[in-house]
């Protein structure tokens, strides 16, 4: 009851501001809401590249990892913070872009009605999807009719959703309750990434810098998804200490990236001198793929841009029952995933020992859900948002 009031009264007073500032005339310029900001990055820069004059207003989450410089032609602010006046200001510049570029879902959105020239992209942090979400989440059985209503006002706002590939397209569909006409098929910006070969060895080279011991050795990345009872716990489901004991002597190396709210133990690095590496926010996940020898992860979105790469992978679904009760499947887990599925840690080392990582499941995993994704979705979505020169719209 008192989210539910404090969300309501955000909304109301979000909806005055705007209100107002949509009297004023809108502007050739760009607002990225971000919350993530890899996706919006590279949208960013192939505009630069393509040398569009058009001011960028970035609203960015502490949770995005955008790099960009507040220049006066370009306008970074905190966004849904307790600073009032950056608020404000970011809703002027919602209410005056005529485009409106974002990454996640932004509760702000089901309380405004935007002037019909503005188009609104919604490029979402994932290229693919395990756990069901939008719509189609368990979870929102368990919240109000209003609640559920406002969610619906808010996949409305979206004129269009970039997509990877077919597959996703459907469950863009169903989560955002959209029709086809307004699925863009252009791809992922971010995976253009994984096709670029300066910023690939630029990616391997900054890893070594740091951790110059890693440069022989094979890397294993683990790389779980979030669960709330991980805050708490601090606990890593993998038994690090039986892993350091059989692989370290055979030139591994486990790097840990967890989500940033996870802390692991402070002294996990001296306990496994040499085999463990606990990876902070400097590197991005998909930095560190680059350098990735074998995958460990179990329901996260990483494994689809992964594949891109064509490397092995084990899915290490310890809690499997209890999550998919929880979050539910778009797909059967075991025969979807391009990779063996374990429980245990002595299952996992069986597997790595055995180097039985069914890596013919790869490619088709690959073609699956990265379609589109072909090293230009960045360019072919600035295209057609500000030049309409894509094939096919």
């Amino acid at each position: 009851m008192a989210r539910e009031l404090a969300i309501n009264i955000y909304l109301v007073c979000f909806k005055l501001f705007f209100s107002i500032f949509k009297l004023f005339p809108l502007k050739d310029k760009t607002t990225f809401v971000t919350s993530f900001g890899d996706n919006c990055q590279h949208i960013s820069e192939e505009m630069d590249e393509q040398g569009l004059t058009l001011q960028k207003v970035f609203l960015i989450k502490s949770s995005s990892h955008i790099q960009v410089k507040d220049d006066g032609k370009t306008i970074v602010l905190p966004f849904e913070t307790k600073h009032i006046i950056a608020m404000i200001r970011s809703i002027y510049h919602l209410a005056t872009s005529k485009w409106i570029i974002m990454d996640n879902y932004f509760g702000f959105l089901s309380a405004i009605t935007f002037k019909k020239p503005v188009i609104r992209v919604q490029v979402w942090h994932a290229a693919g999807a395990v756990k069901k979400f939008g719509a189609k989440d368990p979870s929102i059985q368990a919240r109000s009719a209003r609640a559920r209503k406002r969610f619906l006002n808010v996949y409305h706002q979206f004129n269009y959703v970039t997509t990877g590939s077919e597959k996703m397209a459907e469950i863009y569909q169903e989560s955002f309750q959209l029709p086809d006409s307004r699925i863009l098929r252009t791809g992922i910006p971010r995976t253009d990434f994984f096709y670029n070969e300066e910023a690939k060895q630029d990616a391997r080279q900054a890893l070594l810098t740091k951790y110059p011991e890693l440069e022989n050795k094979k890397i294993i990345l683990y790389a779980p998804t979030f669960r709330n009872a991980d805050l708490n716990s601090g606990k890593i489901a993998l038994d690090l200490a039986m892993l350091y004991k059989e692989l370290q002597s055979e030139n591994y190396a486990l790097l840990l990236k967890l989500h940033p709210a996870v802390k692991t133990e402070h002294d996990v690095e001296l306990k496994f001198p040499g085999f463990v590496y606990p990876i902070t926010e400097d590197f991005h996940v998909n930095e560190l793929l680059i350098s990735t020898d074998l995958l460990i992860t179990d329901y996260s979105s990483i494994p689809f841009e992964f594949s891109i790469l064509q490397k092995p992978m084990i899915f290490f679904a310890y809690d499997l029952q209890e999550y998919e009760e929880e979050r539910g499947f778009w797909e059967d887990y075991p025969s979807s995933m391009p990779g063996p599925i374990v429980t245990t840690t002595e299952e996992l080392l069986e597997k790595i020992r055995t180097a039985d990582y069914q890596i013919e499941k790869v490619p088709p995993f690959k073609q699956k859900w990265n379609q589109y994704s072909d090293g230009h979705s960045s360019k072919k979505l600035v295209d057609f948002l500000f030049s309409k020169k894509v094939d096919g719209y």
